[in-house]
């Protein structure tokens, strides 16, 4: 039985499939074309983008503006590098040996810590200072071999609690910032050695549990709203330099001679109207400074040349604020203030000690000073 074959010309059968691949790759172009021009490349880029910042560390506000995103990669080159230059380089001033164990960040653009820094937990040493930052993570507690805090001029507004958890911790620098309390277990520190706290301008008290740590020998809590002097300072029995300066005080307490070991007492700009008989006791008192517009009543014996007190007698003239100034503008200049008063009272110090030891320098000294 015969079979009925049907012949096509080939020639028409390759044509007919050129035509068809043609149109695909020209559907295949066009759907690219449609592409590249939508807004998925770009959310895709930008995604691309956050997800890089995100992973070395650069925060959103250096790269984002009023929602915009800004993909540049010469800019995430540049805040990658600055980033790097602020986390690694070693300080000058401070003359440390090495930079590994130390994160330093500063300038205003900066509002919030870099999410890569939870990964270093091997660093010894935070240095943040002048930021726009208000709030320290509460994975702080993962860096066991903390020493160093220091954290001046930023915007922090509470300290957590887990900064009790620092076991090793022996400076903490918060002046300057905006808090308002300090969490009692930062009392859980017993190594710490440096508390300076001044400046926050609403610190009104130091809660009890800071009672536990014997090993400080210097704490500033000055232009604050201290009206007393808090009890926990009194139980820190190796405390050696105390600044309480700039804040309400109207007297001190009659048991302030628990304080053996203090040497530097300064108190000026509060409202003390008397001095107590108690700080005879202090037998390695060296240096004390309070203001004089108050004072109607002061122990005789400070001035007796036996005993090594130099005694300061400053005149306050506080600057007042304009009523036009608001909220923020009267805070920025009591701050600007405080500090100022501070360097200068920083710079008497110095010179008072470099002419201590000049032979012919007199034992007592008492004079006015008006800023």
């Amino acid at each position: 039985m015969g079979h009925k074959v049907v012949v096509f010309d080939i020639s028409v059968i390759r044509g007919l499939w050129e035509t068809r691949v043609k149109k695909h790759k020209a559907w295949q172009k066009k759907e690219a074309e449609r592409l590249e021009k939508s807004a998925l490349k770009k959310i895709k880029e930008e995604w691309d983008f956050v997800a890089e910042c995100r992973r070395k560390g650069v925060p959103q506000a250096a790269y984002c503006r009023n929602g915009f995103v800004d993909t540049s990669a010469r800019l995430l080159e540049k805040l990658e590098k600055s980033s790097l230059l602020r986390q690694s380089s070693p300080s000058r001033d401070r003359g440390k040996g090495s930079s590994a164990f130390v994160f330093e960040l500063s300038g205003e653009h900066w509002t919030e810590l870099p999410d890569s820094l939870k990964e270093q937990t091997h660093l010894k040493e935070w240095h943040i200072n002048n930021t726009l930052i208000q709030t320290i993570p509460t994975y702080i507690e993962l860096f066991q071999a903390m020493r160093i805090l220091d954290l001046p001029k930023n915007q922090i507004s509470h300290l957590p609690a887990e900064i009790g958890c620092l076991k090793s911790l022996k400076e903490l620098n918060v002046r300057f910032n905006r808090l308002q309390s300090i969490p009692p277990e930062l009392g859980d520190c017993e190594n710490l050695e440096k508390l300076d706290c001044s400046g926050n301008l609403e610190l009104a008290e130091l809660p009890f549990e800071l009672s536990n740590l014997k090993q400080v020998t210097f704490v500033d809590i000055s232009a604050n709203k201290f009206s007393s002097v808090p009890i926990c300072v009194l139980r820190m029995s190796s405390l050696q330099w105390l600044d309480i300066s700039n804040n309400s005080l109207s007297d001190l307490p009659q048991d302030i001679d628990r304080l053996e070991e203090l040497q530097t007492f300064l108190l000026y700009k509060n409202k003390l109207t008397y001095l107590p008989h108690a700080l005879l006791n202090l037998k390695k008192l060296t240096l004390l400074v309070v203001s004089g517009d108050d004072l109607v009543e002061l122990p005789t014996a400070l001035c007796d040349s036996s005993t090594p007190l130099k005694f300061v007698n400053l005149m306050d003239n506080p600057i007042a604020n304009t009523q036009c100034q608001d909220g923020d503008e009267m805070r920025e200049s009591e701050q600007d203030r405080q500090h100022f008063d501070k360097e200068v009272m920083k710079a008497y110090i110095e010179d008072l000690k470099e002419r201590e030891s000049v032979p012919s320098y007199t034992t007592k000294v008492s004079f006015s000073l008006q800023l």
